[in-house]
């Protein structure tokens, strides 16, 4: 299991009450674990409702957390988001932004909690995915953080140059085998 890898803000984006972001990921016999948390003003951000855990599109329009995986030496990929409302998505891609489909998934549990006061706190999502993640992965992690105002922030593990594009494969920075 890695430690959890902090992410870092776009350029473009504004700073706000979320002071830092960190994930991390692990395979499972099933599929794979991956943890998200918030720290900072948590109370000061925008948060979808709780809601059932159903699939669920255009996730990203607000506060959501995204794994995107690829199998090394492919150019297909997998993304899930994965809402604090305890809704979820999960696509496949042939190539860049190419082919979007709903991708086959067993099951996705998701647990968020979250506290926080005067703008200080934190949010901590946890995902547990059954599907089918061939391995090894480059692995990209990412969070969208809706401001009050509505203006979104954007954290990856790296970004490549211009504005912050999530499909890109310079934000999979991390590789994941099976244990």
């Amino acid at each position: 299991m890695h430690g959890m890898q902090p992410l870092m803000l776009h350029q473009s984006c504004d700073l706000g009450p979320i002071k830092a972001v960190t994930a991390n990921i692990h395979s499972t016999p099933t599929g794979c674990a991956a943890e998200f948390r918030l720290d900072g003003g948590v109370d000061m951000i925008a948060l979808p409702p709780d809601g059932p855990s159903l699939r669920t599109d255009d996730l990203w329009k607000t506060t959501c957390f995204e794994i995107f995986w690829q199998p090394i030496g492919g150019t297909w990929y997998r993304e899930f988001n994965l809402s604090p409302s305890g809704r979820w998505a999960a696509y496949d891609f042939d190539a860049f932004r190419d082919g979007m489909r709903d991708a086959p998934v067993d099951a996705i549990s998701l647990s968020c909690g979250h506290a926080a006061a005067n703008g200080a706190g934190e949010l901590v999502l946890k995902a547990n995915i059954s599907a089918e993640l061939p391995a090894p992965a480059q692995v990209a992690l990412n969070a969208i953080v809706e401001h009050a105002d509505g203006s979104l922030q954007f954290w990856a593990l790296a970004f490549g140059p211009g504005k912050a594009e999530f499909h890109s494969e310079a934000c999979r920075q991390m590789i994941v085998d099976r244990d």
